[in-house]
């Protein structure tokens, strides 16, 4: 029998930095090597081209080879949702056919950023995006960056498409997941985008997470959903404490500044940022170092 959404789509799941060499341009052999790295440690999905791979900033030819990479080194052994959004329906169309010429295996479309459209600007978006390809969409609602909230309500009208599947939700409000369970259906598969709530999260009804942090220590965050899966609430709770110190050392500046930063501590990519994005301060590296240290991954 073949797997619901919400058995496939749980657990560790990793919104991948995109790594950069010093002079600013794709760091492929990084990528791959990061990408290895992610599935040996248990992650379940991968998801290139984010806004933690700095989308933003990636012309669309670096957007689309960003996405093919990983969607290769994966090879099947982790699903690969593409980042597909952008405040330009007819942009984040094109973004969700290449990913499916190239093999992913869904898509992540985040609220337009910036114009700030009504709900029925957001449903009429999200509807038209769906209705380009085969392949499952997650709503990414982050309001911090966005701006525009995608509410319970318009959730639910999205999820009656067959192929608007999902959310990440960054809101970081714990009455969230309850409240589009409501709207959308006990099947409508709920991830959080937020690390330091996510058992909170899991406890309100949710199915995993897509993580920052599991850039860093990708085995420590799959076991903490493993645990939490088998039931050792506890153990859970008490490797959520452990890794705490990092989730906020990550979050003290601009995301993915710190997780670059983190990344070159390890020596595993540059801490390269593209402007308007910049290096972390000396302050925000000390907290890194010092999470890194307390989780005896840094000498």
């Amino acid at each position: 029998m073949a797997q619901t959404i919400n058995e496939q789509y749980r657990g560790s799941l990793t919104a991948l930095v995109t790594p950069m060499a010093k002079d600013g341009s794709l760091d492929e052999q990084a990528a791959i090597r990061l990408i290895e790295r992610q599935i040996q440690g248990g992650t379940t999905g991968l998801i290139p081209a984010g806004t933690t791979g700095e989308s933003p900033t990636l012309t669309h030819l670096e957007h689309g080879r960003v996405v093919e990479l990983c969607v290769k080194a994966a090879a099947g052994r982790a699903f690969v949702m593409a980042g597909a959004g952008s405040n330009c329906t007819s942009e984040a169309v094109g973004m969700a056919r290449h990913a499916h010429e190239v093999g992913a295996d869904g898509l992540l479309v985040v609220v337009p950023y910036y114009n700030k459209p009504t709900q029925e600007g957001l449903y009429r978006h999200f509807m038209t995006i769906a209705d380009a390809t085969p392949l499952p969409l997650w709503l990414y609602c982050i309001p911090g960056r966005s701006v525009v909230d995608l509410t319970p309500e318009t959730v639910g009208r999205l999820a009656q498409h067959p192929n608007i599947v999902g959310t990440k939700d960054a809101t970081a409000n714990l009455t969230r997941p309850i409240a589009v369970r409501r709207a959308a259906g006990a099947e409508f598969n709920q991830l959080s985008g937020e690390d330091g709530s996510i058992l909170s999260f899991l406890a309100a009804g949710g199915h995993g997470c897509i993580s920052v942090t599991s850039n860093i220590v990708p085995d420590l965050c799959s076991q903490m959903h493993n645990l939490w899966q088998e039931g050792k609430v506890a153990e859970a709770i008490a490797l959520q404490d452990r890794l705490t110190p990092l989730h906020d050392a990550l979050f003290s500046e601009t995301s993915p500044g710190p997780a670059k930063y983190a990344l070159s501590r390890l020596g595993l990519c540059e801490a390269t940022l593209r402007l308007p994005l910049v290096e972390p301060g000396e302050a925000t590296k000390k907290r890194v170092d010092d999470a890194l240290r307390g989780l005896g991954v840094l000498d």
